[in-house]
């Protein structure tokens, strides 16, 4: 009986089968950032940590669960007080949108937008600083930078803005969707933080 011989997968194949495995290993972030996550104050330490597994993983270099764990408590020790700052401005947004949903309050509508704008930009802003962090990077440092790269790369705060968008809506939706949405949204990051190094050189 002739053996069916296989055709190589080529270049194309090889790039979709890393993609897909690169989607694969985003979901897997994802629920490990969300167990990070849960205290909500070690979003900014999660995020970080993701941040660094997913490029690391992009990169081809060894990267596990073990690593994840370490890097958060050590991103956990340098951030807490990022993490603190984080809840307070989500929690005036919270209270700006409670106010908003009251009946009469004059130009509501707009001011909502803006402040799911505000929201939105903020968030772009944490995911930037957190897919830059390395161990002892000085966190002012990382948002100072951040802040200029929102500023001046607008087709990568376009594409954090609609990550975020999307997040919220799906979580929204159904709110399991926050797992494999949240690896995705970390991977984005990563991407563009790349993108960026890359036009930089």
């Amino acid at each position: 009986m002739a053996k069916t011989r296989r055709r190589p997968l080529g270049r194309r194949g090889q790039a979709f089968g890393e993609g897909f495995a690169l989607f694969a290993e985003c979901l897997l972030t994802g629920l490990w950032f969300c167990i990070a996550a849960l205290p909500v104050v070690t979003i900014p330490a999660a995020l970080a940590a993701g941040s660094r597994h997913v490029a690391a993983f992009a990169a081809g270099e060894t990267s596990t669960l073990a690593t994840f764990w370490t890097d958060f408590r050590t991103a956990w020790r340098e951030s807490w007080r990022v993490g603190l700052a984080m809840c307070a401005v989500a929690l005036v947004l919270l209270a700006n949108l409670f106010v908003l949903a009251q009946e009469g309050v004059p130009g509501r509508s707009a001011l909502a937008a803006a402040t799911f704008l505000v929201a939105g930009l903020a968030a772009t802003v944490l995911l930037r600083a957190c897919a830059a962090w390395e161990p002892r990077e000085r966190w002012r440092s990382l948002f100072r930078a951040a802040l200029e790269r929102t500023r001046d790369d607008a087709s990568g705060t376009g594409i954090l803005l609609g990550g975020t968008a999307v997040l919220a809506v799906c979580v929204w939706a159904l709110w399991l969707l926050v797992v494999p949405m949240s690896g995705c949204l970390v991977g984005a990051a990563v991407a563009v933080h790349r993108r960026r190094l890359a036009r930089e050189e």
